[in-house]
């Protein structure tokens, strides 16, 4: 884990001031003080955790926590152009839909504010090649919550590299209502990140299904 509380504020700070360098609150109509505003309360967040910390752990999946703009403030697929990779930035492919179509599930709860934090991420390493609707069952079974796009889209700005060519993930939380399509993140045959989407019955070699542990507004 983060040994201790400086070490998880100094990772807050990290994220607050990649968003920043990155133009978020351009990209919102808002200046930088009002940006942060929004977004520095979210550090008090942090201090009433009860449970212990996963280490950020890229080739095992694992992440604390990451800080989550919502499309409410800015849309997802601005937010997905700024995920960079290997010098390529990312891409969003979900035609016929757009991201705004796809929506929260009704057994998922977001915070209400702009700006939360997700915790205690894991990848989904342990169910690679399963259907997302099998993937679906272990995750809540484990008394854990599926990602949404906003909350895929957050975790590979920050931590880039936690997308690998041998388990990129889907977002079992954002769905359109209407068909089997679940979004996911995945590296494309152009090297981009790319956000699109797969069937809900089909299983992937390369493809996990991510999940948290909790969410804090």
């Amino acid at each position: 884990m983060l040994a201790n509380q400086l070490q998880l504020n100094k990772e807050f700070d990290r994220q607050v001031e990649n968003l920043l360098q990155k133009g978020y609150p351009g990209l919102a109509s808002l200046n930088n003080d009002d940006f942060l505003n929004i977004v520095k309360p979210l550090k008090k967040s942090l201090e009433n955790l009860t449970f212990v910390l996963p280490q950020i752990d890229l080739d095992k999946g694992t992440l604390p926590f990451v800080i989550v703009i919502k499309s409410d403030l800015i849309p997802s697929e601005n937010m997905m152009e700024l995920v960079e990779k290997n010098g390529r930035n990312g891409v969003t492919i979900l035609r016929p839909h757009s991201s705004i179509n796809f929506k929260t599930i009704d057994e998922v709860g977001l915070p209400n504010s702009n700006a939360y934090l997700l915790i205690d991420i894991d990848r989904g390493q342990e169910n690679i090649n399963l259907p997302p609707s099998e993937a679906m069952k272990l995750i809540k079974n484990a008394s854990r919550s599926p990602l949404t796009v906003d909350e895929g889209i957050a975790i590979v700005t920050q931590f880039p590299d936690f997308l690998i060519k041998n388990n990129c993930f889907s977002l079992l939380a954002s769905r359109t209502g209407s068909d089997q399509r679940v979004p996911a993140i995945w590296i494309n045959a152009k090297k981009e990140p790319n956000l699109g989407w797969c069937w809900d019955g089909n299983p992937h070699t390369w493809l996990g299904s991510a999940s948290c542990k909790q969410r804090l507004g």
